[in-house]
């Protein structure tokens, strides 16, 4: 066999090789995730409350407040687990500008995140994204690019990446794969634990929404992965092309939806349909209906995304109970309702849309009395 040898220009007879990352970058890149992961012990885990139903119903509906991370939401998580992905990757180094395609809770969070490393950040964002959230971006440092039409935020973002040489962060695309879905105190394995010691430990159903995909992704494949028989149930609002793509098995381009955090006008890579057992579409009236109820009955705040998830859930509670089935659900608080004061919050925005909350608000209300 002929010997290789490989030359370097500088040394004759030597291997070749070529060094591409200063030291420097690679010391601050440690000292990044350092600082993440500092955040993440800081700020530990969620709590799971006990959604007030009546004993006897023998159907437990639990609520993992996902609210009480350091920025409010759900995306906290994602948010973490992004950067942690793009500074393990070597696409973030000391200058780079954070670039986000988000409906508001993802960017308030890589906001904070940016901040915390000395990052300038930059949210792609409709223009109807709440003013509540595009405050909270700006309080944390980062810049809102808003756009009229929201499926043009993907290739604005790609555009501003370019130009300013940052990175993109694209939540859409990476949100399935960034997080470690087998463990290591992800959504899922958090809710197992915490449910440990109730009545039906192990949940007959988890409901949550889709925005980006990811966690569904994360809890559908590790119940497979545990061999849980929790079945996975994903709430959609309407004008979402996820319920439609996932009933017909094919793409679908939607108007995109009104209750921002969940619902996509198309159906993005992150999101994983053979891991969810079922989808239901929820109208935007319901979602906004259920939000208030969810204060009306436990003083908690809670955002229109929440409201999606609890009107899927109690679906799924009047199911078990008519067919006599007991057992646990187990759903999210995604955020707090005081970002969507002046929107879901506000009776005379609803009344210029024409969403009229009143018959499901009524109906929600007489469920707990029968």
């Amino acid at each position: 066999m002929a010997k290789l040898t490989f030359y370097h220009p500088r040394y004759s007879g030597g291997m070749k090789h070529l060094d591409r990352h200063d030291p420097s970058t690679r010391a601050w890149a440690a000292d990044a995730i350092t600082a993440v992961e500092a955040d993440a012990n800081r700020s530990c885990d969620t709590h799971l409350h006990v959604f007030p139903l009546p004993a006897h119903w023998g159907v437990d509906l639990y609520l993992k407040d996902e609210s009480v991370h350091p920025t409010g939401s759900l995306k906290h998580r994602l948010a973490r687990s992004l950067f942690l992905y793009g500074l393990a990757n070597g696409w973030i180094g000391p200058t780079t500008t954070i670039i986000e395609a988000s409906s508001g809770s993802t960017a308030v969070s890589e906001a904070y995140f940016a901040r915390l490393l000395g990052l300038p950040f930059i949210a792609v964002m409709p223009a109807t994204t709440s003013p509540e959230k595009r405050e909270i971006i700006e309080f944390y440092g980062g810049k809102c690019h808003l756009v009229d039409d929201p499926g043009a935020i993907y290739a604005e973002s790609r555009r501003l990446a370019d130009q300013t040489g940052g990175h993109y962060m694209d939540q859409f695309t990476y949100a399935e794969r960034a997080t470690d879905w087998r463990g290591n105190n992800n959504i899922a394995e958090s809710v197992f634990q915490q449910m440990a010691h109730e009545r039906h430990p192990e949940p007959a159903w988890i409901v949550v929404g889709a925005g980006t995909g990811g966690t569904s992704a994360t809890i559908g494949r590790y119940i497979r992965y545990r061999r849980h028989r929790t079945r996975l149930c994903v709430a959609d609002p309407d004008g979402s092309a996820f319920y439609p793509a996932w009933t017909s098995g094919d793409d679908h381009v939607a108007g995109g939806s009104r209750i921002e955090g969940i619902g996509r006008p198309r159906v993005e890579p992150s999101f994983l349909p053979t891991v969810i057992d079922r989808m239901t579409q929820v109208p935007d009236a319901m979602s906004i209906a259920a939000m208030r109820w969810v204060k009306e009955v436990t003083r908690r705040d809670v955002g229109g995304s929440t409201g999606t998830n609890i009107a899927a859930a109690m679906e799924i509670v009047k199911e078990m109970r008519a067919a006599g089935e007991q057992g646990s659900v187990v759903t999210l608080i995604c955020d707090g309702g005081e970002r969507y004061r002046d929107t879901y919050g506000d009776d005379r925005w609803l009344a210029e849309r024409h969403i009229d909350i009143e018959p499901h608000l009524a109906a929600l209300r007489a469920l707990m009395r029968t």
